[in-house]
């Protein structure tokens, strides 16, 4: 990151608006007004062939014709005047461009647009956009955008792939009351990309936490690295999550939208906290602009109403932050500040006739108390309390905590009608978020400990022993299958791959004789299984190709014959390698690996249970690699069924150390071989009782096309 370059961009000591025009209604008029009205302290250049001035500002001709120096150049002129007008910036010295001006590669144009960046790489500068409305700074007073006003100050920036709806959320930043320093229009990315700005706001003394709404990324592994090194909270919305959504994404800006699993496990693997829609992502980084993270699990609710009592517990369990029973002292206190029918286990419920005394002392003594990690209050709106008043005591009560509310974060609800609407802004102009739904305020809560998690996985990630592969072995199968004019390796081929990076293979050798099988099945060991070798025949089981359980010669000698003649049958004209001779592995709790090429990603990795789970249930998680068994731990715990690995209905715990192991090592061979692999999956994978390890049964790699 070229920090002077972007600090001009975003933090300009000067600006000049190319096609500035004094005609409301233009693109450039309302740039010029947007600046003058945000209040912008340094020089304007607006620059027009024909106007001497334009609203009350001397107007130029060209860049060459300004008197000082030009630190960002927010272009507004038709597409085909651009690339002209790029490389005349370039000569004046102009640090950055902010391109407005649409009809680029969100319309198929992605050749005039890559060469919009090689013109401003060629003369140093840094470009964002083209197909954005522009970028808007309170603490800079710089609104070089046709956005009508600055956003409502706060300590949050947002980066938008789009253009209109960032519009939308800097006027709803005024109803909504989350306020936000800098807003940025990405458009097209075809320079500057989410990476970029995440890693500028890095050492932003004005941004506290950074809200992301994403289509797409073209460079998300990159994204993913920038986002684990910032330490401060971000959160992402990510649009096109269903496959029309994906589609739409890809033609507003050009961009690919990866698979929804994915994105989500990605996240989680950067510590990105992930929104589920516009009103979570405000709920959010509201939350993480007023509020520490939550460093442990115990989540008090004070509440003066049952039923919203039991909502916000509910709550709590699906943000994974389950409520647990207060410890028998506390109880005893609580009870002092409540009716003699009030509850005290948690949530603490001091019923409707407490009113605000009740609030106040629950609160301090709450937040006192060592066990309490975070609180959320709840108050439901009744004839005999006020709710200015009741906001007013909560807001004392948090403050008497002292210094202690530095480390535990509050969330407010407040159900009812206006005057509870009136209660909330109040409480969120004053640094307690607040919201018109418990199950809001839970989430944000959950949000806040879900960061604290995931910041002390990462600073207690340890990716143990350094993980090598034989790569010049698998290299050197791989190119002998292509030297056959082949797209996929054979079933002995992949899992000599699979070996060559340590994954623990049933032993797998090629018969091309009868008696060559008879002595390969007493080299291994019976039981074995037979299967047919064949790059044509993809499906051997429904070519007849397999059999399993051969216990002796011969059967051997019978099924090799009776495999090579259904195998003929079946395709005539298939290239037949021979018989895989392997060895027969126990039965064991079955799952499934397998990589995939992600679009924005990369090599990732995939794993779930097998049979119906995969099938069915498609129960499978993702991690981008690499992958380290720490993470793979995590995977395995974070799929529906991962009972079945814990041990069930009175069935032994899996052997999930040996699948962790198993998992780093096929994510180091998906990553050094990605030039190499499209796709490939270990399934079945035979996993046994904890300390037992696992048997890969059945390989496959498919290449990529070269």
């Amino acid at each position: 990151m070229n920090k002077e370059v972007l600090d001009g961009l975003f933090k300009p000591k000067s600006v000049a608006v190319i096609g500035a025009s004094a005609t409301p209604g233009k693109i450039g008029y309302s740039v010029i007004k947007s600046l003058i009205n945000g209040g912008y302290e340094g020089p304007i250049y607006p620059i027009n062939l024909k106007a001497d001035e334009i609203l009350g500002i001397k107007a130029y001709p060209t860049v060459f014709d300004v008197p000082g120096k030009i630190d960002l150049a927010v272009i507004t002129i038709p597409a085909k005047f651009v690339l002209t007008a790029i490389e005349d910036c370039g000569k004046a010295g102009v640090k950055g461009l902010s391109v407005i001006t649409s009809g680029f590669g969100e319309v198929g144009d992605h050749e005039t647009e890559a060469k919009l960046v090689e013109m401003a790489h060629k003369y140093g500068m840094r470009m964002i956009g083209p197909n954005i409305i522009g970028t808007l700074s309170n603490s800079d007073k710089l609104n070089a955008s046709f956005a009508n006003i600055l956003p409502l100050p706060g300590e949050a920036s947002l980066i938008s792939q789009s253009g209109a709806l960032l519009i939308a959320l800097d006027e709803a930043t005024h109803l909504r009351g989350v306020g936000f320093d800098k807003l940025f229009s990405l458009g097209n990315m075809a320079d500057i990309d989410f990476a970029d700005i995440i890693e500028w706001l890095a050492d932003d003394e004005n941004t506290k936490c950074i809200a992301l709404y994403i289509e797409g990324l073209k460079e998300g592994r990159r994204f993913l690295d920038v986002c684990k090194k910032v330490n401060k909270p971000v959160i992402a919305l990510k649009a096109g999550v269903s496959a029309h959504g994906a589609a739409a994404a890809a033609s507003h800006t050009g961009s690919l939208a990866g698979a929804a699993k994915v994105y989500g496990s990605a996240f989680e693997q950067a510590g990105i906290i992930q929104a589920a829609n516009l009103d979570n992502l405000f709920d959010l980084t509201m939350a993480f602009e007023l509020q520490p993270p939550m460093k442990g699990d115990n989540l008090l609710i004070v509440t003066n109403g049952g039923g919203v009592g039991v909502l916000a517990t509910d709550s709590a369990e699906r943000y994974g932050i389950p409520l647990k029973f207060l410890p028998d002292d506390l109880q005893k206190e609580f009870k002092n500040y409540m009716p003699d029918f009030g509850s005290a286990k948690n949530p603490v419920d001091i019923t409707g006739g407490a009113g605000l005394e009740g609030y106040k002392k629950s609160i301090e003594f709450g937040l006192k108390q060592d066990w309490v990690d975070g609180l959320a209050v709840l108050y439901c709106e009744t004839a005999v309390t006020d709710p200015d008043e009741i906001a007013k005591g909560i807001y004392a009560a948090i403050q008497s905590a002292g210094d202690v509310i530095k480390h535990k974060p509050v969330a407010v609800s407040f159900v009812g009608g206006d005057r509870c609407a009136k209660a909330m802004r109040w409480l969120t102009d004053n640094g307690i978020p607040a919201y018109d739904d418990p199950d809001r305020a839970v989430n944000v809560l959950g949000g806040l400990r879900q960061y604290a998690r995931m910041q002390e996985e990462k600073a207690h990630e340890h990716d143990g022993a350094e993980i090598k592969g034989d790569y010049a072995r698998a290299v050197k199968i791989i190119e002998n299958a292509r030297a056959d004019n082949r797209d996929s390796l054979t079933e002995v081929e992949a899992k000599e791959v699979f070996e060559a990076y340590g994954l623990d293979v049933t032993k797998t050798l090629l018969a091309k004789s009868e008696q060559e099988a008879v002595d390969l099945a007493n080299k291994i060991g019976y039981p074995i299984v037979m299967k047919i070798v064949s790059p044509d025949i993809l499906h051997k089981s429904d070519a007849g190709g397999v059999k399993v359980n051969i216990k002796d010669d011969a059967m051997t000698r019978e099924w090799y014959n009776i495999i090579m003649k259904n195998a003929k049958a079946y395709k005539a004209d298939a290239n037949i390698h021979g018989v895989a001779i392997q060895e027969m592995a126990p039965l064991g709790t079955e799952v499934i690996l397998g990589s995939i090429n992600d679009a924005s990603f990369g090599p990732t990795v995939m794993f779930g249970l097998g049979g119906i789970f995969v099938e069915v249930l498609k129960d499978v998680v993702f991690a981008v690699t690499p992958v380290s068994e720490g993470q793979a731990m995590k995977m395995q715990d974070s799929i529906r069924s991962k009972q079945i690995l814990k041990g069930a209905r009175g069935e032994k715990p899996r052997d999930q150390k040996a699948m962790a192991n198993l998992i780093a090592h096929y994510s180091k061979m998906i990553l050094d071989l990605r030039d190499e692999i499209k796709e490939s999956d270990a399934n079945p994978v035979m996993l046994y009782e904890d300390g037992k390890g696992l048997k890969v049964v059945d390989a496959r790699i498919i290449l990529k096309d070269k």
